[in-house]
């Protein structure tokens, strides 16, 4: 009966599955963010947008091609705006206030970008929207405009035809140098109401139309997880939103996780992140008294717990849980 009020996205199984042993690389908008932090957390083998978040489909290609090529900025690619040093490829998180540390930043993410790159098997990309901004003086694509005044730019929603040209450009390429690498793409269900609700969809609209058409071309390599379906009519209703009312909440991302999951993730892998779920709760449970022989004891449970994860799967890395397990036996 309760299926009645509601229209439920069902997301079948893929032909691949993402498991521990299934180097994967998320780039693009917040909500690979999400995806991706929910995949760090359970130690999936994962880098997740290693120039930050970036929103449409042209800037993504850019940071892609940066990552595979793996050659370092120069200081000449920077810019200063406020007292900050600047990539107009980079999220504002690289900034620096010091050029030097900026470059260096932004270097040692691309490098180990770029090392990652190399055992990759399946890409996760989100786009956001279609219109990019390009800076006026020099008619380039930028993933962020740091706050620099707007009339230093110009803007232009793209096309069906423009996202699958690059794109079409790209998977030849990347599919002639890895021909089983597996690309899952999807349409960030966050809306940019600044572009106001025909905008918003228009923009959306487009994402979607060259997906579908990049799909037909790549059948073999792509696929498209359905993220904005499931919130747009699946979720459709304010209390799956973020206080701001475009941002999927906490319990939103944790749903389409769960179709996520069920859909690309196979039943092995899931009961093995069942068991690494635990034993970062059981981490993250903050003690009353480290003293007790009781706790003594527990911390070596969870220790051995975690040898036994280690010894079946080496690519999980507890690193940091030992180490604090660690010093607790110290004290």
């Amino acid at each position: 009966m309760d299926d009645v009020f509601r229209t439920v996205v069902n997301v079948k199984p893929y032909p691949f599955s993402i498991d521990y042993d299934t180097p994967t690389m998320l780039l693009g908008s917040c909500f690979t963010e999400n995806i991706g932090a929910t995949m760090v957390s359970r130690k999936f083998p994962v880098l997740v947008n290693p120039f930050g978040v970036i929103y449409n489909p042209i800037s993504v290609n850019l940071v892609l091609k940066q990552i595979m090529r793996g050659k370092s900025y120069g200081s000449d690619e920077l810019m200063q705006h406020n007292n900050q040093w600047i990539s107009l490829n980079h999220h504002t998180s690289f900034s620096k206030p010091n050029q030097a540390e900026c470059l260096e930043g932004i270097n040692l993410s691309l490098s180990n970008a770029h090392n990652f790159w190399q055992k990759t098997q399946r890409l996760i990309i989100t786009f956001g929207t279609a219109r990019v901004f390009y800076l006026a003086k020099t008619g380039k694509p930028v993933a962020n405009c740091h706050k620099i005044p707007a009339k230093e730019f110009t803007r232009k929603l793209l096309t069906v035809e423009e996202i699958v040209d690059v794109w079409q450009m790209e998977f030849e390429a990347i599919f002639r140098e890895k021909p089983n690498l597996k690309v899952i793409l999807t349409v960030s269900p966050v809306r940019h109401w600044k572009d106001g609700a025909e905008g918003n969809q228009l923009s959306k609209a487009t994402l979607i139309l060259a997906i579908n058409r990049l799909i037909e071309l790549f059948p073999s390599n792509l696929v498209y997880f359905p993220a904005y379906e499931i919130v747009m009519d699946d979720l459709r209703d304010y209390r799956f939103y973020t206080n701001d009312m475009l941002h999927p909440s906490p319990l939103a991302v944790e749903y389409i996780w769960g179709k996520f999951r069920q859909s690309l993730i196979p039943p092995s892998a899931q009961q093995l992140m069942g068991e690494v779920e635990k034993i970062t709760q059981a981490v993250n449970h903050k003690p009353f008294n480290t003293q007790t022989e009781e706790f003594k004891q527990f911390v070596k449970s969870t220790l051995h717990r975690i040898k036994e994860i280690g010894q079946r799967n080496s690519n999980i890395d507890f690193t940091c849980e030992v180490n604090l397990l660690n010093k607790y036996l110290c004290i």
